[in-house]
């Protein structure tokens, strides 16, 4: 496995930056093996780590006070937000296990951390995304129900039915991210079918765990939506009380925002995953920067969710400023009404 690692950091080090030096360097000078190292100019070095460093503070921050926010308010504590907790801590650990590193990497070209936290690097990676995408199905089950069923909805998604699909969601992630290469599932053979079916299994990797995910909740947010419709226009001709438009008011708009929450993130990782499914079948002929940049695409959409939230959370906004006045810190201010009924 750590051959097969390094033929894949290799690959990514020789073409992954067009500012070739004269001379060859390679990342490790005692090694004759070590990859060849390859350098960009300073001014772009150091303006790549400003935006780099932006999108890890603000994905790691953001990411924290929803994390914070959510666990520590009791008026938070309902079965949709703790997905939303979910998918915070995915975006968090993305920013704090990944990002930094991969940014070193990106930048300089070599991989300075050795080989057990390369595993881990790459094992979180695909554990991490994996995860985001299932939490983002769940919460578009939550939507389906607390829209479409919405007198189903307290006896369907429950705060232990919520708890049950986090439990799924991080355990599967977790043996689908770190088992290749933890347990060393290539003794068993599947790295040599990889390698022989590799456009295949691109493929076929990718729809599982993104195209077809990414289809059920597009046709889930259409279905809300369409029922939606309907029930405000039911309500219109019917001339329902002020309590009921309400309620169907602010279930809409939660779902509205959590379907922007999906669809930003379908915008930000189909560029990659197209890139990944065609890369084999043009023998590999785009250029490993751009992949490396799609790549990043992807990542800053975990900085991109608590903007999301802000915009259209007034709890969100409430929380952020009890937080940096200090007023969290008074006793009882997890009673704070973050949001009325």
């Amino acid at each position: 496995m750590t051959l097969f690692l390094n033929k894949i950091h290799s690959y990514f080090v020789q073409f992954s930056s067009p500012f070739k030096q004269m001379e060859p360097e390679r990342c490790f000078e005692s090694r004759n093996t070590s990859c060849l190292k390859s350098s960009y100019p300073i001014p772009l070095r150091v303006t790549l780590y400003i935006i780099f460093g932006v999108i890890i503070i603000l994905t790691v921050c953001g990411n924290l006070l929803v994390t914070f926010s959510v666990a520590y308010f009791k008026q938070l504590h309902t079965p949709t937000n703790y997905l939303i907790l979910s998918l915070a801590m995915s975006d968090l650990l993305l920013g704090i296990i990944v990002m930094f590193p991969s940014m070193i990497r990106t930048i300089e070209s070599c991989w300075y951390f050795g080989d057990f936290f390369c595993n881990v690097c790459m094992s979180s990676v695909y554990t991490l995304v994996t995860a985001s995408i299932i939490n983002l199905s769940f919460i578009s089950v939550d939507r389906y129900y607390a829209v479409c069923q919405p007198l189903l909805y307290r006896s369907k998604i429950s705060v232990n039915v919520v708890l049950i699909m986090i439990l799924l969601c991080w355990s599967i992630s977790v043996i689908l991210g770190f088992g290749m290469i933890f347990l060393k599932l290539n003794i068993l053979g599947v790295e040599d079918l990889y390698y022989n079916h590799v456009a295949l299994s691109s493929t076929v990797s990718s729809v599982i765990s993104f195209y077809l995910p990414g289809i059920i909740m597009l046709c889930v947010y259409l279905k809300i939506f369409l029922v939606a419709q309907t029930q405000f226009r039911s309500i219109q001709i019917a001339g329902c009380v002020i309590a009921v438009k309400k309620s169907n008011t602010s279930q809409t708009k939660a779902t509205k925002t959590l379907a922007i929450v999906m669809g930003v993130f379908l915008c930000f990782w189909t560029p990659f995953f197209v890139c990944n499914i065609i890369n084999p079948f043009i023998s590999y002929s785009i250029p490993p920067t751009f992949i490396v940049t799609l790549g990043w695409l992807g990542n800053s959409n975990s900085a991109v969710n608590p903007i999301i939230y802000a915009f259209f959370y007034s709890w969100f906004r409430k929380a952020f400023k009890l937080l940096t006045s200090g007023n969290i810190f008074k006793s009882d201010s997890s009673e704070t009404t973050l949001f009325t009924e």
